[in-house]
Formats: structure tokens, sequence, C-alpha cells
């Protein structure tokens, strides 16, 4: 009886021949799948990144730009080389514990998982620190309780020099948002046996899980001199999970043909190739490709990082559109500017 009801009322459409079935609509879920405010021209995050170019292209400059620009809170890095160049680690903040310099230690994964699920203690710990000293807060001000009836360990909880005083968090009791870098890995052990790895870039996002739900988290980028080999270089998998990609001028053919394979579900191979060759001018450019780019980015395509190359019109003389870079987005006439050119 309860079907025929539901069957009575169901809704055509004679424009395209369809029945409209109650009760079967989707429902979004709350949760989001990039979970971190990222500064407004900067990728979502979490995701995956693939910097792909020959050796002196630019890879590691324009890695260490993108990961500085979206603030990340900590670093982690996987690579033979990082320990020597102290400048680049100063630059991003890097500590040297959160350097792991042999690629072919296949525990290293477990390790920097580990570190992960240790952010998440530390913080769930002190979100319930913190509920705690508000409580004790709380009934000092109202005189709802006498202090002298705690027992001592409430009352030396928040005890700091003969004064209250609030729990310490690294981060300010806000979730830190991490990053796992991939540096000189081609034909390494953890790249050659890469059953923990794809495990690691299928689940990045759940890294972390917190008791009340969601989880910490973490992006990944891979430096890569060669988006396919045949032994100890990415995988299909984690290929699939790309967010962003980073592509540098390559003589191969076949590796455009790839690239341009694997962004076949947004464009036409032919707008690929068209925005390809308006991003390569000069020795050190790179087309920056965002598969889930915000709603405000004109373009999933850039050169390099400070213009949206606009696919939908391939004229030769058209000009690219220039991101203020951060911090000037919100600020007076650049930004009066830049919302002219995309209106």
């Amino acid at each position: 009886m309860g079907n025929k009801k539901h069957l009575a009322s169901a809704r055509a459409n004679t424009e395209n021949g369809t029945v409209f079935a109650p009760g079967m609509e989707i429902k979004l879920p709350k949760a989001k799948a990039f979970k971190f405010e990222t500064p407004s021209m900067c990728p979502k995050a979490h995701g995956v990144t693939l910097v792909i170019g020959k050796r002196g292209a630019g890879k590691t400059v324009a890695a260490v730009n993108l990961i500085e620009k979206m603030q990340f809170d900590r670093i982690f890095a996987i690579s033979p080389s990082m320990s020597s160049n102290k400048e680049m680690m100063s630059h991003l903040g890097i500590n040297e514990e959160d350097v792991f310099p042999d690629p072919d230690d296949l525990t290293v994964i477990s390790a920097i998982k580990l570190a992960v699920e240790e952010e998440r203690d530390l913080l769930e710990a002190y979100w319930q620190k913190k509920l705690r000293y508000d409580r004790v807060m709380r009934e000092l001000e109202d005189g709802s309780t006498d202090p002298l009836t705690w027992n001592e360990e409430r009352l030396l909880e928040f005890l700091v020099d003969g004064e209250l005083k609030p729990p310490y968090h690294k981060w300010g009791g806000r979730e830190p948002m991490m990053c796992l870098l991939f540096d000189d890995m081609l034909g390494s052990g953890i790249f050659s046996r890469p059953r923990q790895l794809n495990q690691l870039a299928i689940y990045h996002r759940h890294l972390g899980q917190f008791k009340k739900g969601g989880a910490l988290g973490i992006s990944l980028f891979f430096l890569i001199q060669s988006y396919k080999t045949q032994v100890g270089g990415l995988t299909r998998t984690i290929r699939n999970q790309a967010t962003t990609v980073i592509l540098f001028q390559t003589k191969s053919e076949k590796e455009l043909e790839d690239v341009a394979e694997e962004v076949g579900g947004e464009v036409d191979p032919l707008t690929f190739y068209n925005v390809y060759n308006r991003a390569i001018r000069e020795k050190h450019d790179f087309l920056f490709i965002d598969l889930h780019k915000k709603d405000e980015h004109p373009s999933m395509f850039r050169r390099n990082f400070d213009e949206f190359l606009l696919y939908d019109r391939c004229d030769s003389d058209e000009v690219p559109v220039t991101a203020p870079p951060a911090g000037v987005i919100n600020s007076g006439e650049r930004n009066r500017e830049y919302e002219a050119q995309i209106r």
C-alpha cells in the first residue's frame, strides 16, 4: 500500500522522460573533503600534489614556494638530500627529527603516521584539560564551590608559580595542518614496494582520527623526474589520488599524453595542450593544474602559481588573469583590478 502511495506521488518530467522517485534524494554529508582553510589563492587542503620535471627544472623551488604559501604548521620530509639543505629546512621551519634521510627504510611511513597520531593525542588531551580549566575558573568566579574543598590533584593541575594558568598547546588548541614531502625517491625501497605508500595516498585525509569524528590528515607532495616508470616510480594508485599537478617542460610526447589522459575527465586533450604551451614560455615555467579548484578561482590551470589560464578562450592574444599574491587579495586597488579581470 505504501509503495503504491509513493508511486502515485511520483512526479513525471515529460521533457526528458524521467519520473521522480520520492524519498530517494542524495543527501550530502556535512563534513568537507578539504577541511582546512588555506590562503585565498592557494589550493585546498588536504591534497596530493605531483611535481613533475627533469633534474634542474625547479621542482624543489616550486614545491617549497607552494608549501610556504599554504602555511603548513608541521612539515615532514623523506629525502636523502634534505638534511644537507639547511637553508631550505630553516626557510620552511622543518625540524631535524621530521626529516627521514633513508628512502629505503620501509618503517618511515609508519613513523610518520605515529607522529600524526601523537599530534592528535596531544590536541585531544588539551581539549579535555581546557574544559576542566574553564570549569575551575567559572566556579571561582561565581563562588559556587570553595577551593579549600578541592582535592590536591584538582588544586595543583593549573597552578604554576603560585598562579592559575590555562593549559598550553603548541598550536593554540587548533588542529595543525601538516604535509609530507617526498624528494629524490625514484627507485627507492619505499617506491619499489609501494603497499604502505599506496595506503597512505588513499587514506591521507583520514590519519589521526578524533574520538569526536573527523581527522587531522596530512597533505602529500611528490617530487618526481618522470610521471611514469616501469619500476620504482609513482603507482597508478597514487597518480589517481592527485588533486594538484605541477608540470614542468618535457620533451617526451608520451609523458605529456599521459598527463593529458589523467586530467581527461576535466578537459579535452586539445585544450590541455593549448594551456600547456601557453604556460611554458621560459626555462623554469610550469603548468599548475588544480583538479579541485576553489569556486572563486577562474580556472583550474595556471602559468606558474600567479597567472590563471582561461581555457574557454583559445585566442592567441589572450591575456592570462594574474592572481594577487597572498595577503593582497583582500586589499584596496589590487583587489578591485583582480575582480574586474574575472568579472
